[in-house]
C-alpha cells in the first residue's frame, strides 16, 4: 500500500513537467483523439460538429498550468475563484443537447475557463458569454484574442441577468446551477431556441433542456448532474 502511494507520487512528480514544457503538439492531439473516442463517442455523442469542435480545441490551454497532466482526462478539473472546467464528456453532451446551427446566436452563463466558449465559437457564428468573476472573465477574454476566437464576445457582469443588449439568443447555455430557472433568461430566448441549464441545490441537480415554441416554454429534465452555484454579485446563492 505504501509503496503503491510513493510509486503514484513519483508519477505527480515526474509526469507534470514533463507534459507541461516538453509534450509535443502531436502528443496532445493524440489525447484529444483519444477523449473522443473513449470519453464522447462510446458515450452516444453523434453529432459531428460537436465532435470535430471538441476534437480541435486544446483543452490543455483552458486548464491551471499544474493541471496539464489531466486536461484530457474524463474528469472536471479546479480553477480558481473555486470555480471548475466541466468533464469533457458534460461539455459536449450539453452541446449537442442544444441542436446548434452555424448561424445561431449563443448566450452563455459562466465564461469560467472559457473552454465551453470555445467549443460554441467553433460551431456557430456568434457567442457571448458572461461571468460575474473579473479575474476568470478578463483572463478567458485574453485566451480567445490569443487564439483567435474574434466571435467570441465578454463581459463581467451578473449571469442570472444574461446579457439584454443582444437578445433574443437562438441557444442558452449555463454552466452554474441556480435553486431555480432565472426568468430573465427565460425572456432573452427567441422563438424557437433551446436552453440547457443545471438546476437545483446540492446534492440534487438536473441539467433540464427548455425549448420555446409560439411563446410557451416546453422543459424536461435529461441528465443528473453537480455543478457549481450560481451566485449574485454579494456572493449569495440565486
Amino acid at each position: 500500500m505504501r509503496r503503491d502511494l510513493y510509486y503514484c507520487l513519483f508519477l505527480f512528480i515526474i509526469i507534470i513537467p514533463v507534459v507541461s514544457c516538453g509534450q509535443s503538439d502531436t502528443s496532445f492531439v493524440r489525447l484529444r483523439q483519444r477523449m473522443v473516442k473513449t470519453q464522447i463517442e462510446a458515450r452516444g455523442i453523434t453529432d459531428k460538429k460537436v465532435l470535430d469542435a471538441v476534437l480541435k480545441v486544446e483543452r490543455h490551454k483552458f486548464v491551471l498550468p499544474r493541471h496539464i497532466a489531466f486536461a484530457y482526462n474524463d474528469s472536471p478539473l479546479p480553477i480558481e475563484e473555486g470555480q471548475t472546467i466541466s468533464q469533457p464528456y458534460i461539455v459536449a453532451f450539453m452541446t449537442e443537447a442544444l441542436n446548434l446551427k452555424s448561424n445561431d446566436k449563443v448566450l452563455e452563463i459562466g465564461t469560467g475557463s472559457g473552454y465551453q466558449a470555445a467549443i460554441l465559437a467553433e460551431i456557430c457564428d456568434s457567442v457571448f458569454t458572461v461571468e460575474i468573476f473579473e479575474k476568470l472573465g478578463t483572463r478567458a477574454e485574453r485566451l480567445f484574442m490569443k487564439l483567435g476566437y474574434n466571435n467570441i464576445h465578454c463581459l463581467i457582469g451578473d449571469g442570472y441577468q444574461g446579457w439584454p443588449d443582444h437578445a433574443p439568443y437562438d441557444a442558452i447555455i449555463v454552466t452554474c446551477a441556480p435553486e431555480k430557472i432565472p426568468e430573465p433568461l427565460l425572456d432573452q430566448l427567441a422563438e424557437g431556441g433551446r436552453m440547457v441549464i443545471p438546476v437545483g441545490d446540492d446534492p440534487v441537480q438536473h441539467l433540464v433542456l427548455l425549448i420555446k415554441r409560439n411563446g410557451r416554454i416546453r422543459e424536461r429534465n435529461i441528465l443528473p448532474v453537480r455543478f457549481v452555484p450560481m451566485v449574485s454579485p454579494d456572493g449569495k446563492r440565486y
